[in-house]
């Protein structure tokens, strides 16, 4: 069954950053949801240097309408010169629960 269901994925540098751009993004009808995984390490290249950081990810919930418009204003709220902003299309899901996203980010 295809779906028009999305997740964003996105790690951001605290838990207060990732909650308020969690809930701007939620209030302003951009994604149905977001579900904050503290406390993950990640290791990467930056600026020619290997770096660790503690940060927050945040899997966010969206559908294909609406995810260019979700990850631009993400973009915005983000504190990170370059962030993280990934989308991964999902291929099946529960029929109540996609159609929940659904209407959660319906501009009315």
């Amino acid at each position: 069954m295809a779906t028009d269901l999305i997740l964003l994925m996105s790690t951001f540098p605290s838990r207060d950053v990732a909650r308020t751009v969690t809930i701007t993004l939620v209030d302003e009808r951009f994604v149905a949801c977001g579900s904050l995984v503290p406390s993950v390490e990640s290791i990467y290249r930056w600026k020619g240097e290997v770096e660790t950081a503690d940060e927050v990810m945040v899997i966010f919930k969206t559908t294909a309408g609406r995810v260019s418009g979700a990850m631009e204003r993400m973009r915005v709220l983000h504190p990170y010169e370059v962030p993280e902003i990934v989308q991964i299309p999902v291929t099946d899901g529960w029929p109540d629960y996609l159609a929940w996203v659904g209407e959660s980010v319906s501009v009315k």
